[in-house]
């Protein structure tokens, strides 16, 4: 039996394309990153695991610029603001797509589902992606966090989707791979998945009679 036409919002970074922290850290800051477990320590500080109140999540919902980011990490950090500023130009060529999460997609597009994308992902590596890659123009919507002003795991960012896409919250799966943003999608009264990989993704949605 053909699923029903529903709707799948698919986050970014880690889902659709590689994220992998501690590799652009031990690139772009060797003298605080010398092995896998200081790399980690490091992303800690960069990034403040994106918490509301963190420079990093300031930068993901619009409000601040690279270069004052750069600034702003060197002075929290005392890390150098040339290997920052460094490092924060070049996420965006780190964000490249995997081809199991691309055949995934494929997968979701034959079955008829209507493809819908919600990320929490700074202007200019939207822009980049969008520009670069040809997968992001299968999304009927897309809601990226630098130009909505607002981030996951915020309800407001969920009811945003909703509305743009139009569609019932019991019709819409949300797939994420950190735990608090896919508990706030279910707390919205949509269904989710957590994300692992595509072959785990691939799995729950067939289970779940979406594929």
């Amino acid at each position: 039996m053909t699923p029903r036409r529903r709707t799948l919002v698919f986050d970014v970074g880690g889902v659709i394309v590689r994220w992998r922290p501690t590799m652009v850290i031990r690139t772009h800051l060797p003298q605080v990153a010398h092995d896998e477990a200081s790399a980690r320590t490091a992303a800690e500080h960069v990034f403040q695991s994106f918490v509301p109140d963190a420079d990093w999540a300031a930068f993901d919902r619009g409000e601040i610029e690279p270069g004052p980011l750069a600034e702003r990490i060197a002075r929290r950090t005392g890390y150098p603001r040339e290997a920052l500023a460094a490092l924060i130009a070049a996420i965006p060529a780190h964000l490249e797509p995997m081809s199991e999460s691309l055949a995934l997609l494929q997968r979701v597009r034959a079955a008829g589902h209507r493809l819908a994308l919600l990320s929490n992902m700074p202007v200019p590596y939207a822009a980049h992606l969008e520009a670069a890659h040809d997968c992001f123009g299968w999304f009927e919507h897309r809601t990226w966090s630098g130009r909505l002003g607002v981030m996951k795991p915020d309800r407001a960012i969920f009811d945003h989707v909703q509305r743009a896409v139009g569609f019932e919250p019991g019709d819409a799966l949300f797939i994420d791979d950190h735990g608090g943003n896919v508990e706030a999608a279910r707390g919205c009264g949509w269904h989710a998945v957590q994300f692992e990989n595509a072959a785990q993704c691939s799995a729950a949605l067939e289970r779940a009679g979406w594929l």
